[in-house]
């Protein structure tokens, strides 16, 4: 039954279920993994040191933070499902790949602000990042310029909880995946980090 249905599908639609299901799968993973707090480096390199001056979700308009590897695939996701639903509503190729590309750019601008909102959920509680967050350890999430010309994003663990933080560095780039350790809390969003591994001997 698959097989015959499968078969039956030309080779452009094999390839929008192919990206489609693979972006759904990859997004269950990641929002699983990001709910329950765990250490994933959903963002990989792709997030490179373009997003090192848009890390702040709340300066959209540096836009840098819109090329990592999770908003380009709820971008697939959205723009592949949209392709799959409304293939047989809209019969003109352009005005469906057209509508399809701008709901996958509305899901990107949805997931972001979802995220946004939940990263500021998590930093509105209890706790003073001026008291709390000197010392602790924690990943690099989108790449820190070098001798603070710029900030990036770390996420780090504060009384058992994964929060991201604006972070700069007074020490070299530090790309995404690196270790770090939080040196002190510039203000309650910003925190100066150094690389872990630096001060290893």
């Amino acid at each position: 039954m698959i097989a015959t249905w499968w078969a039956s599908l030309s080779l452009i639609m094999k390839i929008v279920w192919g990206v489609t299901l693979v972006a759904t799968l990859v997004f269950l993973i990641q929002s699983i993994m990001t709910f329950i707090g765990a250490d994933v480096d959903s963002d990989f390199d792709t997030d490179v040191d373009i997003a090192a001056d848009g890390s702040d979700l709340s300066n959209i308009d540096a836009g840098t933070n819109l090329y990592t590897f999770r908003n380009f695939v709820n971008f697939f996701m959205g723009f592949g499902w949209s392709v799959i639903i409304l293939q047989d509503s809209i019969t003109s190729t352009f005005v469906l790949v057209f509508v399809s590309l701008l709901i996958g750019i509305a899901l990107v601008a949805l997931v972001m602000y979802l995220f946004k909102w939940l990263s500021s959920m998590q930093q509105s509680g209890n706790i003073d990042v001026k008291q709390s967050a000197a010392g602790c350890e924690g990943k690099v999430y989108l790449a820190i310029p070098a001798e603070r010309k710029g900030s990036g994003k770390v996420q780090i663990n504060i009384d058992g909880a994964v929060r991201e933080y604006d972070a700069v560095t007074d020490s070299g780039a530090l790309p995404t995946g690196a270790s770090i350790r939080v040196v002190e809390a510039i203000d309650s969003n910003t925190l100066l980090v150094e690389e872990i591994n630096t001060y290893i001997v």
